[in-house]
């Protein structure tokens, strides 16, 4: 049977936390104290157990309800990585056995509710209800399945532990597939050695089914353009599953503009009018399900630049914008990698998403704490100076320049067009604008040029993360910032290499 062993917990109520903190810590002693390596087949059968639950808080308390629990048919992922390795995602999933207290399977994980914390309207206090999915393998006896998340110093807390016994009989066992159509794009080998990446179809027609084949395979080329996904294309299985819509495309709420979609997909997440992404999280995973998957990627037939990726969660991106390539290699990395956002220039939704002081998760982004044990220190370029100077200050206030100018000339033709000015005087008018923002130009041109060998150079370049100041990164280009030869930085390749491995090995 399926029961709490505790009540729902908020991480603001510190006696409870506490006595589970201790529970767990029991639990993770007695697992840390053995040695024998964990046997797949020891204590699980080769199914997957989907458990659906709800995320409901905001900034100061959340809490985790349980919601369903499916049976799906095989388990995809790797049966000798059972305890992940990386230390990635905001909340993880550990699974004891009741019986002995060994820690037999642990994942990390990130979600669209630990991204809503750090909004203002979490910050005041509205309360969100947001869906999600975890999958773990099927036990053979009953286990304690505990939920945690982090604090603002990144250390994990208990949220909630649920007793789970494999033999319960409300766990939902039926096929629920919809007739959805499996297309196998690329097979290399068994599920439980590849990474298996489905692609979702969403805002597709019936009649574009046949697009939605097309630009799976298309996206699949995307991916094996850029290493180091070029160098393993053969630990890739690639599915597509096509389900239609009624209508195509995707929400865009703040034009008013709203399609009946399979997953419900919509822009101005967060707030934020370019940020793409599904609250759907029990619609995804069921219909991921239809095909072995280790990672998700949502394809929406739409022409607008826009996208999203969360770590072990799904990537989202539209198809047809001319940014759409380097859109979906973007956010790939932060679902499949768990890589951070490297730049720090653009509008967010969040407050203070990564805290000062504190050293963030991801890989690919550093506080800079102690420069003597950088986390990417084996790949420093010789020589390199710790914070590494590259006229950042310099082409900063160049570019706010640039900004100020386009603003100007937007307000100048304003007033131009208010007075009826002929074509010939608001070309004028954009000419002397022009003119002085080629020079700007050339004066930024100066200053990449000053610092041209560092182009290539892994060293500490601040800005990152979303903020101009105390925040690092390991090269000046990178996908997850912006790259002109549309290349992954080495720091951010071997992240990617290290996940490649992990399912695959």
């Amino acid at each position: 049977m399926t029961r709490n062993d505790l009540k729902p917990l908020k991480l603001n109520r510190a006696i409870p936390l506490t006595i589970l903190f201790l529970i767990l810590m029991i639990f993770s002693s007695s697992s840390l104290s053995s040695q024998e390596p964990i046997r797949f087949e020891d204590h699980f059968l080769d199914k997957a157990m989907r458990i659906n639950f709800y995320l409901v808080g905001e900034a100061k308390e959340e809490q985790i309800i349980i919601h369903s629990i499916y049976q799906e048919e095989l388990w995809p992922e790797s049966r000798t990585n059972l305890t992940n390795p990386f230390n990635y995602g905001h909340y993880f999933v550990k699974v004891y056995e009741v019986a002995s207290n060994k820690l037999i399977y642990a994942r990390g994980f990130d979600c669209q509710f630990g991204e809503y914390k750090t909004t203002t309207p979490a910050l005041n206090g509205v309360k969100k209800v947001f869906q999600q999915a975890v999958r773990i393998p099927w036990p053979r006896r009953r286990v304690n399945v505990v939920f945690e998340a982090r604090d603002r110093k990144n250390l994990l807390h208990p949220l909630k532990v649920e007793t789970i016994d494999p033999e319960d009989y409300h766990h939902i066992k039926e096929n629920n597939r919809a007739g959805d159509e499996v297309f196998e794009i690329k097979k290399s080998g068994p599920p439980a050695e590849r990474v298996d990446l489905v692609f979702l179809a969403e805002g597709y027609r019936a009649e574009e089914k046949e697009k939605f084949v097309a630009d799976a395979r298309k996206f699949s080329g995307y991916l094996f353009e850029v290493e180091p996904y070029r160098s393993n294309q053969e630990k890739f299985n690639i599915y597509g599953i096509f389900r239609p819509s009624a209508e195509s495309g995707t929400d865009e709420p703040r034009q008013k503009a709203y399609k009946n979609t399979v997953l419900k997909s919509s822009f101005n997440a967060l707030d934020l009018d370019r940020y793409l992404l599904t609250e759907e999280g029990f619609m995804i995973r069921e219909m991921a399900a239809a095909a072995p998957y280790d990672t998700i990627v949502i394809l929406v037939n739409s022409k607008r630049y826009g996208g999203g990726g969360i770590y072990n969660d799904y990537c989202i991106t539209t198809v047809d914008n001319q940014a759409s390539k380097s859109v979906f290699l973007h956010e790939f990395g932060h679902s499949f990698a768990g890589l951070a956002d490297e730049y720090y220039t653009s509008e967010v939704s969040y407050n203070e998403f990564y805290p000062q002081g504190t050293e963030p998760l991801e890989p690919n982004i550093t506080a800079l704490l102690d420069p003597e044990n950088l986390k990417w220190k084996e790949l420093l370029s010789p020589g390199i100076s710790l914070p590494t100077e590259y006229g950042k200050e310099e082409m900063e206030r160049f570019q706010a320049e640039r900004r100020a100018n386009f603003q100007e000339l937007n307000k100048a033709l304003e007033e131009a067009r208010k007075k009826n000015l002929k074509e010939a005087e608001l070309k004028k008018i954009q000419a002397g604008f022009q003119e002085k923002d080629q020079a700007i130009q050339a004066r930024l041109r100066t200053v990449r040029e000053k610092y041209r060998d560092l182009e290539d150079k892994v060293g500490a370049f601040e800005g990152a993360g979303y903020s101009s100041k105390g925040l690092y990164r390991p090269m000046i280009y990178c996908l997850m910032i912006s790259s002109p030869k549309m290349e992954f930085c080495r720091v951010c390749q071997r992240a990617i290499q290290q996940m490649i491995e992990y399912y695959s090995r």
